[in-house]
């Protein structure tokens, strides 16, 4: 049952009848961790919470920056030298006071990935290094959590939804291993157009209601690519690979280990974005 304020805040969601009442009952029930309090997890925390997720877990080790405020748009000037999952979940619970928040003002790694992963019902990564990416997949992979990853750099965004099962795709099905150090330029070396990050977190937000609601289609077989400057989105095909390392008829991976996670590219320190 609904309460009066629940109906009113969460009509036009409940007037979809794809979503509906039952859809939205799922949201309330439902929860999601985001990885990185930063650009990617700025907007896709604010809809998640707006859209009435009832538990949201954050993990981010970082305090907010000034060089942050043009892209992580669920913090204030006011918020800098704060510890971002602090600022993130003062936010959140402005937009949605009912929403309940995890905050774990730490990285993510070998050891602790899968206790903070443990129990949600869907995980959005947006961290902003490799190994950060592939520990998630990992787990995520490994433990049958749904997962939306989603990339950014310049002018350009990635997006893919992953599902627990044997006939799905994997993340290490595209990408099978992490580039060398140093080969993909991070955020702060190469610029980023802040908006872009707005666009593809939304995206995931998006990715993560229909997965815990039941509806649509999840892009679990596609890699959705934005390019900002050309204005275009274009869906690429995915398929399993039988050789993946992590998902295939032999893996290779068949549990977490520190040294796979610890090569880093880019500053390999910041949790978002």
């Amino acid at each position: 049952m609904f309460t009066d304020e629940q109906i009113e805040r969460y009509s036009r969601h409940i007037l979809l009848p794809e979503l509906g009442g039952e859809g939205q009952r799922r949201l309330l029930e439902s929860s999601a961790f985001v990885v990185g309090a930063g650009g990617l997890g700025s907007p896709a925390l604010l809809y998640l919470a707006a859209a009435g997720v009832g538990r949201l877990g954050i993990a981010d080790g970082d305090c907010v920056e000034l060089s942050n405020l043009q892209r992580q748009v669920i913090h204030r000037t006011a918020d800098i030298g704060r510890p971002k999952v602090q600022s993130a979940a003062e936010t959140i619970h402005g937009v949605n006071p009912d929403c309940r928040v995890d905050v774990f003002k730490e990285r993510l790694n070998a050891g602790n990935v899968r206790r903070l992963l443990r129990g949600y019902d869907v995980v959005l990564d947006g961290s902003d290094n490799f190994p950060t990416r592939f520990l998630v997949a990992d787990c995520c992979k490994l433990d049958g959590i749904p997962l939306v990853s989603a990339a950014v750099l310049r002018f350009e965004g990635q997006l893919m939804t992953v599902l627990p099962g044997k006939d799905n795709a994997c993340y290490r099905c595209l990408f099978p291993e992490p580039p060398p150090p140093g080969l993909a330029p991070s955020c702060r070396e190469a610029g980023i157009l802040g908006a872009i990050v707005g666009v593809m977190g939304t995206l995931q937000a998006v990715e993560a209601i229909k997965v815990l609601a039941g509806i649509g289609e999840p892009m679990s077989d596609r890699l959705l690519i934005y390019e900002a400057l050309g204005g275009s989105f274009r869906a690429v095909r995915r398929a399993r690979d039988p050789a993946c390392p992590l998902c295939g008829e032999s893996p290779t991976i068949t549990d977490l280990v520190e040294y796979r996670y610890s090569c880093e590219t880019g500053d390999g320190k910041k949790g978002g974005v």
